[in-house]
């Protein structure tokens, strides 16, 4: 056999195996320049923790079920700014998320890819994104009734 074959073989199999993980959620793509940057994914949310960030993170969203969701943007920065993109199949933006927009709906479907990209821009301090399945009440006086239980 020939001597190249080894080596090639060994990074079309490691090759592999990072584009599954990346495609299941499990790793992330990103190019950050920052002096602290820690980011927890969990099953619904994004939490990172920033110190002079600047850069982009990409990752892929695990849906539980298809429906409406609720992407709800927490920021609390010292300095800087974030903007959060929702895009389908790493071409269509659904939604984008800021501080002057930190909350937005889609309609997703569980088995089609959707991408979540941050973007930070001299970023310091905490940043989380949430999302929910978004249930509607079944009709305004609902609605209404709640809203003033929770007050």
């Amino acid at each position: 056999m020939s001597r190249w074959l080894y080596p090639v073989l060994f990074i079309v199999i490691c090759s592999s195996v990072m584009y599954l993980l990346y495609r299941n959620g499990l790793v992330s793509s990103r190019s950050i320049r920052a002096l602290l940057f820690t980011f927890r994914p969990g099953k619904d949310f994004d939490r990172f923790s920033l110190d002079s960030c600047t850069g982009w993170l990409s990752h892929t969203v695990r849906l539980r079920k298809s429906g409406t969701y609720e992407f709800i943007l927490d920021l609390s920065l010292s300095s800087g700014s974030v903007n959060v993109c929702l895009i389908e199949g790493k071409k269509i933006f659904l939604l984008k998320l800021n501080s002057q927009m930190p909350a937005g709906r889609a309609e997703l479907n569980r088995k089609r890819r959707y991408y979540l990209r941050w973007e930070f821009k001299s970023a310091s301090g905490k940043c989380e994104l949430r999302w929910l399945s978004f249930q509607p009440s079944l009709n305004r006086f609902n609605a209404e009734n709640d809203r003033k239980i929770e007050e």
